[in-house]
């Protein structure tokens, strides 16, 4: 094991409560910050050589601002572990901690990671992932232990997209399985759905190879099949008949995959980029179709090569 570090969890949900019992059982010192707790953010992050992020997209940006006026070493690590984009800059997470840290290594940290199975001790798998290999092989051996196995890689934005983007088709996924369409239709929808994320990534400058790694395809897969994820459980529920303001105010946590559908749809509304899936999920969210229609709409584009 390495030395033992300092490690601050900023967010006690589900997913910040799972990462400190995993750093925790690796002999680290750990501490929790949450909104409602009763520690200062101050006080938590005293002396922390690990900060690692585990808030909700909406908290971000606030949260980077409130850390910036504290005093931190120069050394200090980020890491971010949250799935989203800034509705107001459609910024990721790590360019909003990076943006406000600019001397600071940034470290992504994102796979086919639901938190419950990892609370549960059952066998995961996940990518941290920044510019800074050093700081991303300390992240490795902080996190990694016989049932979480942590691998690194140079692309933290192709590893940060890939969990961000897939959320939007683990709705879509719940609807396939909510209208008890099939395998078939399962298969190519989360397919062409990888398309898709890989589409997205490239234009924005992440490499096609990542969103066939853990954090893409991987986070993908589990996220798609799952009804432990909430942006799952989403799409299930509105091909359900239920509406969305109903989900969501019964969902244990956030379903970040609706907000990142709509900063989606605004970029590539600008940029031109042809995104059906994520398109359709926007326009059933927003309550301007059924589920049946979104269904038609996909199936009856114009044909052409994969």
């Amino acid at each position: 094991m390495t030395n033992p570090q300092s490690v601050a969890i900023l967010g006690g949900g589900a997913w910040g409560t799972a990462l400190a019992s995993l750093a925790a059982a690796n002999g680290h010192r750990v501490c929790v910050w949450w909104r409602r707790g009763s520690e200062t953010l101050e006080a938590v992050l005293k002396g922390s050589q690990i900060i690692l992020s585990a808030i909700s997209m909406k908290g971000v940006a606030d949260v980077a601002s409130q850390v910036q006026s504290l005093k931190l070493s120069p050394e200090t690590i980020f890491v971010t572990a949250t799935k989203g984009l800034d509705p107001q800059t459609t910024s990721t997470p790590s360019q909003i901690w990076q943006k406000t840290f600019p001397h600071h290594p940034i470290v992504v940290l994102s796979g086919p990671n639901l938190s419950q199975e990892i609370q549960q001790e059952l066998p995961a798998a996940t990518v941290v992932a920044s510019h800074n290999i050093t700081a991303a092989e300390l992240v490795q051996t902080v996190f990694s232990s016989n049932r979480f196995r942590v691998y690194t890689n140079t692309d933290p934005l192709g590893v940060e997209l890939g969990g961000t983007v897939k959320n939007v088709i683990a709705i879509a996924s719940g609807v396939c399985d909510g209208l008890r369409l099939g395998t078939n239709a399962k298969a190519a929808l989360v397919t062409r759905g990888l398309t898709e994320m890989v589409r997205i990534g490239n234009i924005w400058g992440a490499k096609t190879e990542t969103f066939y790694g853990l954090s893409g395809l991987g986070d993908l897969l589990a996220t798609c099949n799952s009804s432990l994820s909430r942006n799952y459980q989403v799409g299930y529920q509105l091909a359900d008949g239920k509406t969305l303001t109903e989900i969501l105010a019964n969902l244990q946590g956030t379903a970040e995959g609706v907000n990142t559908c709509q900063v989606l749809m605004q970029v590539a509304q600008k940029q031109h980029i042809a995104m059906p899936i994520t398109e359709q999920v926007y326009h059933l969210i927003q309550g301007e179709i059924t589920p049946q229609q979104a269904l038609d709409e996909l199936m009856l584009r114009n044909i052409k090569p994969e």
